[in-house]
């Protein structure tokens, strides 16, 4: 059983993973490696490939700054030209001997008596590192809802994450249990291709149009020669989407004045492509926009409104061998059984992979909700920090921003190691203190007090351990140096 000796080990191979991969490399390091458990590298953007799926943040806003593409086809990319920048990354940075695919991390413990992470992978392979680095992200694994009946129906059913490569949906009786991001991409794209679509959306959701379009050849020239050019797009994008954070950090009464154009242009779009009223009511959302991801399609209503198409309100009562019967008690066929169902975000390590100081297991340590002090460090868990952690999720921006800053940080805490210190585990009532201003800003936010249920609250403890609910300059600024102080 081989081991290595690591300054840093990183799990997961996606922005995160790939982002402090490249600075790394950048900054002289070369005795680190990025561990992932699929065949490729991309995360989220790996692992999903159900039809339609796409990014809804702009594409020059939508990848690092210290790599940037000035190559992206449309203003917002879909995930076969996210899944080619990343590979290009790998290829551009040189971080193919640093990475190594196929190797889940099965289990990371903390030992006192060498101040290094013991960490063993599926193959049985050990290796001992410096600093642990968790870049898993928090939509890697998918939410299997517990309805009556699931493990009982015969037929095909899978996550939309885990999409059948070659999958046949012709002549096919098809239900889609979900109506969040990942279904209104998927479902303009198989609605014409299969007999029957029955659709059940617990909750509707406040869909605004998306502003996609091709970015031509000769504006991709431009991109590529004129470097300031392509900036002052991507700073036209940021500043557009940073302006949006009021509406959604304040009270539901605050958002609802300064969301009244967008509830207005979706309420809109609904009208304008939904005619039947009927329909439209089970369509019209009933809780504050931005209590909810706020999603964008212009393909999604005119699906609906095919003659195959059934939309189905209200929860699931029995899913039967071969179909389900929804809350209107009508027992209806299924040959394949799609889980549009989303992810563990507030719960985003198995039990039993990552233990700290005497032993303690972080997912226990989480088990009412993650949290740590600045999204990156927990105590009782020396010398690991992980990326796109608890409280770094944004709703009104890219999540790209948030990452890099945690990269700079977690760079300035290997400087600290590198200066003499073993080990640096966060100060607990620093890490308490921390989360409490934050549950304080996102109690009195649209998030809480919007009047619906989101994967952002923790379904324990009812708290929001998903966004950041500040500027992201703001979270850039605090995590601009590693404060040491912080640490023991």
């Amino acid at each position: 059983m081989p081991e290595s000796d690591l300054d840093v080990l990183i799990i997961g191979a996606g922005f995160s993973g790939i982002g402090l991969g490249i600075r790394l490399k950048q900054q002289g390091y070369s005795n680190f490696l990025i561990a992932e458990a699929a065949s490729g590298v991309g995360g989220t953007w790996w692992a999903n490939r159900y039809p339609g799926c796409a990014c809804d943040v702009q594409s020059h806003l939508y990848s690092l700054s210290f790599a940037p593409n000035p190559n992206w086809t449309r203003q917002f990319a879909p995930r076969s030209e996210i899944q080619s920048y990343l590979d290009d990354c790998i290829t551009r940075f040189d971080l193919s001997e640093h990475l190594r695919l196929d190797t889940r991390i099965d289990r990371a413990k903390w030992q006192e008596e060498d101040a290094r992470w013991h960490v063993w992978d599926q193959h049985g392979n050990r290796y001992r590192a410096r600093l642990l680095i968790s870049a898993i992200g928090g939509l890697s694994r998918p939410m299997i809802p517990d309805i009556p009946g699931l493990s009982k129906f015969k037929g095909h059913c899978f996550h939309s994450q885990q999409w059948p490569d070659n999958l046949d949906l012709a002549n096919k009786r098809v239900a889609v249990i979900g109506g969040g991001a990942s279904a209104i991409q998927f479902v303009p794209k198989i609605a014409s291709q299969v007999e029957q679509l029955d659709f059940y959306q617990r909750t509707p959701q406040w869909i605004l149009p998306k502003p996609d379009r091709p970015i031509r050849p000769w504006k991709r020239r431009l991109y590529r020669r004129l470097t300031p050019l392509r900036l002052l797009r991507r700073l036209g994008h940021y500043l557009l989407l940073e302006s949006r954070l009021p509406a959604f950090n304040l009270s539901p009464g605050w958002s609802s004045r300064l969301t009244f154009l967008h509830r207005r242009k979706a309420l809109g779009l609904l009208r304008k492509q939904i005619d039947n009223p009927a329909l439209r009511q089970k369509l019209t959302p009933g809780y504050a926009m931005g209590c909810k991801r706020v999603l964008m399609s212009n393909d999604f209503y005119p699906a609906l409104n095919r003659a195959n198409v059934n939309v189905l309100a209200g929860t699931i009562n029995e899913i039967r061998a071969d179909g389900i019967v929804g809350a209107d008690n009508v027992p209806r066929p299924a040959d394949i059984l799609i889980l549009a169902t989303g992810f563990q975000a507030t719960r985003p390590l198995p039990g039993g992979m990552i233990f700290g100081r005497e032993g303690k297991d972080l997912a226990d340590v989480w088990a009412i909700g993650p949290s740590a002090y600045k999204g990156s460090a927990v105590a009782g868990f020396p010398n690991f920090f992980t990326l796109l952690g608890p409280n770094t999720a944004l709703g009104h921006n890219s999540v790209l921003l948030m990452i890099e800053a945690q990269i700079n940080y977690v760079l300035g805490a290997l400087q600290s190691l590198e200066n003499g210190r073993e080990s640096l585990e966060v100060k607990r009532d620093l890490q308490l203190a921390w989360n409490q201003r934050l549950d304080q800003t996102l109690d009195r936010s649209v998030w809480s007090r919007g009047g619906c249920g989101s994967w952002y609250l923790h379904p324990v403890s009812g708290r929001n351990t998903t966004l950041w609910p500040d500027y992201t300059r703001r979270f850039a600024k605090l995590t601009a140096e590693f404060d040491q102080d912080a640490y023991d």
